[in-house]
């Protein structure tokens, strides 16, 4: 690949300003935003849009951060909206993130940390191969990065900051918005998106470079209670019932071919998050994803059916489940207005970036808005190798997915009518 510079340093610096700011989010809070290093991203943000010069900037109790430019033309543009979020994964820690820049990547293995030998080799991570030349930003091998997603953050910031320092390009009403908890399933939960007012919106929330995604999976969360008996081992012939080997049974009857290290592509699968047990008491928590509506509802099915038959067999109640729908595939809502998919690929390659437009193995933001009335895809953030140490990002891509954001905006406002 062809030798990139730095390019725009205060891109650089932003991001790494936003990611040393720990916002991991958790699960197990009811609070929202669930961790509170949200909110001290959220109060910078609201401050650096304000000082911006955008207008209605907004940040609201529960986080959600909101702001407007201002048409410049008298053209009837629609309104168009930006989106990322503010936590990082609650499966890996955020805090402390030590970024570094590899300059002029040449190939070969890049030591994250050398005490722990912890290393990006490209015979496990073979993107690399395709980044010869590329300045990446890299992780110290102690926490994740945390371009997923503020690298989405930076970008569209950098994409306001050129539009208001660019007055000569015309463009309609934009929107911006920047959420919480998306890493845990609540980002659109408590979206202000009456008040949003746009026609139709993109996430910056996707992987690589020319990432364009309107379809995601139909998500569920499971939370499978087994409840045992403890008696003495010395006596517990047909007396015990140790929920701990039940777990182990319960699990053991999904099938093996639908874990997440076993699909790709449109494959759904049954995802095991959580163990946790003794004798008395058992846990178990899966999430269920299917891009297929009734392919998803068979995986619900089949897990209320093994709770039946261990009922049946070890005695009511044994086993309990709850089980929550958690988001669906937007697909639907955004085919009758495929003309905003449209013109992010044509944006694209305008910019000479080749298109991959794929099906998203997991959900955003915009799978639930789009449910509400806000037709939303996914746009790439550039980044890889997400929710772990081994993250990273080149600076290229994420320049280009500002200009992306510009091109977008630019193009809207040459054919509003999208002809």
């Amino acid at each position: 690949m062809k030798q990139t510079s730095l390019g725009t340093q205060s891109m650089i610096d932003r991001f790494i300003r936003y990611v040393k700011i720990d916002t991991q989010s958790d699960p197990r809070s009811d609070n929202c935003p669930s961790t509170p290093g949200q909110l001290n991203l959220a109060r910078m943000l609201f401050g650096e849009l304000s000082e911006m010069g955008l207008q209605e900037v907004s940040l609201d109790q529960n986080g959600y951060i909101t702001a407007t430019l201002p048409s410049n033309t008298q053209k009837d543009v629609p309104v168009v909206g930006f989106l990322a979020h503010m936590d990082t994964s609650p499966d890996f820690s955020g805090a402390n993130v030590n970024p570094r820049i590899i300059t002029n990547y040449k190939g070969g293995i890049i030591t994250l940390n050398s005490d722990e030998n912890i290393i990006l080799d490209p015979k496990e991570f073979p993107e690399l191969n395709d980044l010869h030349g590329e300045d990446l930003i890299i992780t110290d091998g102690n926490s994740l990065l945390g371009a997923d997603d503020k690298a989405g953050i930076a970008e569209i910031m950098e994409a306001m900051s050129f539009l208001i320092n660019h007055p000569e390009i015309e463009h309609g009403t934009i929107r911006v918005g920047f959420t919480p908890d998306e890493e845990i399933g609540r980002g659109a939960d408590r979206f202000p998106i009456r008040n949003f007012g746009a026609d139709f919106a993109y996430t910056l929330d996707g992987g690589p470079l020319g990432e364009l995604e309107y379809e995601n999976f139909n998500a569920a969360a499971a939370k499978v209670d087994i409840h045992g008996r403890n008696v003495h081992p010395g006596t517990a012939k047909d007396k015990m019932i140790n929920a701990i080997q039940l777990g182990i049974d319960f699990h053991s009857r999904l099938p093996r071919n639908q874990r997440p290290e076993c699909t790709e592509g449109y494959e759904g699968f049954y995802h095991l998050v959580g163990y946790m047990g003794s004798i008395e008491h058992t846990v178990l928590e899966y999430i269920i994803r299917d891009h297929d509506k009734t392919l998803f509802e068979d995986k619900k099915n089949v897990l209320k059916q093994l709770v039946e038959q261990f009922n049946s067999q070890w005695g009511a109640n044994t086993v309990t489940m709850s089980l929550r729908d958690q988001y669906y595939n937007m697909r639907e809502k955004i085919e009758p207005v495929f003309h905003i998919v449209e013109l992010a690929r044509l944006a694209m390659i305008d910019l000479g970036i080749q298109p991959q437009i794929k099906a998203i193995r997991g959900g955003t933001d915009g799978a639930k808005l789009s449910f509400l009335g806000l037709p939303t895809p996914n746009l790439f953030t550039g980044g890889y190798n997400y929710h772990g140490r081994f993250e990273f990002i080149p600076i290229s891509s994420l320049n280009q997915a500002k200009q992306l954001i510009v091109q977008i905006i630019r193009r809207l406002a040459k054919d509003p009518a999208g002809s």
